[in-house]
C-alpha cells in the first residue's frame, strides 16, 4: 500500500472502532460507516507488484483502467497517437512509466476539475505532464485530475532515469491518464480495453525505429570525430 493510505485511512478506522464500542445505536452506525470508509481507503491506495514485459519496443500502460480514446493526434507538429485511460475509483491509482528513458521535462499545469471521462479533460483539467526521451523517440504522458480526484502527485523530477513499468506517481480518487506516442508506434489496444499499469502492453515500436536512431547517432558521432580530426 502507498504510504499516503495510512494518513487517510487510519483516522476513520480508529474513530470507527471507538464508536462501535459505544452503547448508542447512532454512534455504532456512524462507527460502522467510518470503519468502512477507512478500509476502503486502504484498498484504494493499494500498490500491487506487476510483471513488467521485457520484450524490446513494447510500451506498457501507465495506469489501471479502461481505454476511452485511441486516436491519431499531432503534438507540436509531429504526427502521433493518443491513448487515454479512465481510472474508476476502484482501480489502482499508482502510475507507471510506459517505457524506459529519461524524464526530459515535467510540467505541472493548473486547470479545471471536469469529469475525467470527458474528452475535454485532457486539455482543460489540472495535470502533470511528463515528456520522456526514449530510444524510440520522445513520448508524453499526463496525470490528469478529475471531478473527484483533486490532486496529481509525481514521485519523479526532471532528469530522472526511469525503467519501463517503474512507479512514477499517483492520482487520487478517480482520474485519467493520457499517453502520446510517435506515429511509428503500433497501437495494440482499442476503446473499451481494460488495462493494468506496468503489465498491459498498449503499443510497440518496430525494431527498425531504434536501429535508425542508433544509426543516426553513430553517423553524428563519426561526423564529429572527423570534424575534430580536421581541426588544425
Amino acid at each position: 500500500m502507498v504510504r499516503e493510505g495510512y494518513y487517510f485511512g487510519l483516522p476513520p478506522v480508529l474513530i470507527g472502532l471507538l464508536l462501535l464500542g459505544a452503547r448508542s445505536p447512532v454512534s455504532q452506525a456512524t462507527g460502522g460507516l467510518l470503519l468502512f470508509l477507512g478500509l476502503f481507503t486502504f484498498y484504494f491506495f493499494r500498490d500491487p507488484e506487476r510483471l513488467v514485459p521485457d520484450t524490446p519496443g513494447t510500451v506498457v500502460s501507465p495506469a489501471d483502467g479502461r481505454v476511452v480514446v485511441v486516436k491519431d493526434e499531432p503534438s507540436e507538429g509531429r504526427p502521433g497517437k493518443r491513448i487515454s485511460i479512465f481510472l474508476a475509483i476502484w482501480n489502482v491509482h499508482v502510475n507507471r512509466a510506459p517505457a524506459a528513458g529519461t524524464i526530459a521535462r515535467l510540467d505541472y499545469r493548473p486547470g479545471k476539475f471536469m469529469p475525467a471521462w470527458a474528452e475535454s479533460a485532457s486539455a482543460e483539467n489540472e495535470q502533470n505532464i511528463f515528456v520522456q526521451s526514449t530510444e524510440y523517440g520522445e513520448i508524453v504522458y499526463k496525470q490528469i485530475a478529475g471531478w473527484v480526484a483533486r490532486r496529481v502527485v509525481s514521485w519523479k523530477k526532471q532528469g530522472d532515469r526511469v525503467a519501463r513499468g517503474e512507479r512514477i506517481g499517483l492520482v487520487r480518487f478517480g482520474s485519467r491518464v493520457d499517453l502520446w506516442l510517435p506515429g511509428e508506434a503500433e497501437v495494440l489496444v482499442s476503446v473499451g480495453s481494460h488495462v493494468k499499469g506496468g503489465s498491459s502492453v498498449l503499443a510497440r515500436f518496430p525494431e527498425s525505429v531504434s536501429v535508425r536512431k542508433d544509426t543516426t547517432e553513430s553517423r553524428t558521432t563519426a561526423q564529429k570525430k572527423r570534424e575534430a580530426d580536421d581541426r588544425p
